[in-house]
């Protein structure tokens, strides 16, 4: 004799797991939270739990749409601060420094760095490595050109890796110009031969 609903589910479940996750939720644990909800909502539909995460989902990613923005908001703030200390430094010197160190203390208070602690990527390089030069009688000759006279910034995500999406989403700035992310795991590529310094 078989026993009546030995494989069912536990109706309770559903509701269970909502109030997990509202706990996840206000413990700031929004992404775990998120997938909870999510949980429920495709395999409970019909619950009242699930009706509850589905509102409850929509307040999550409104919220997360939001912190993104104030956080893109402030990345892009704190690259301004950079580029622009990066400009005045090229005005006084004649070319960009070789590092962001090179800004502390005349021109930043401390090395810059990402809201969540990570440092921004560098590199200053010469634009046009060799150039003509011709003397008085028209004769032209080459010469390497040694000044930094462009430079790539570069703000990686949360995930301090290339590429990524939301929060880990890159910011590349070449020449103080906010550039796309970097998609393809790389920088944009170098004029060549780079002098050595």
């Amino acid at each position: 004799m078989a026993l009546a609903g030995c494989n069912a589910e536990d109706p309770r479940l559903p509701t269970q797991l909502y109030e997990d996750a509202v706990q996840k939720n206000q413990a700031n644990q929004g992404a775990a939270a998120k997938l909870m909800m999510q949980r429920i909502v495709q395999q409970y539909p019909e619950s009242e739990a699930a009706t509850k995460a589905r509102k409850d989902l929509y307040l999550i990613e409104s919220m997360q749409k939001k912190e993104l923005g104030e956080r893109q908001q402030t990345v892009k703030q704190g690259l301004k601060r950079v580029t622009d200390a990066l400009s005045r430094y090229k005005t006084k010197k004649g070319e960009f420094p070789g590092s962001l160190t090179d800004l502390v203390p005349d021109y930043l208070e401390s090395v810059p760095e990402t809201p969540w602690g990570h440092p921004f990527l560098y590199r200053a390089y010469v634009g046009v490595p060799m150039e003509d030069v011709t003397d008085r009688r028209g004769n032209v000759t080459q010469r390497m050109n040694t000044k930094l006279d462009h430079y790539h910034l570069c703000c990686l995500g949360t995930d301090f890796e290339p590429g990524g999406e939301g929060m880990a989403a890159d910011i590349l700035v070449r020449d103080g110009e906010i550039l796309d992310s970097v998609k393809d795991r790389t920088f944009p590529p170098l004029p060549t031969p780079q002098p050595l310094r």
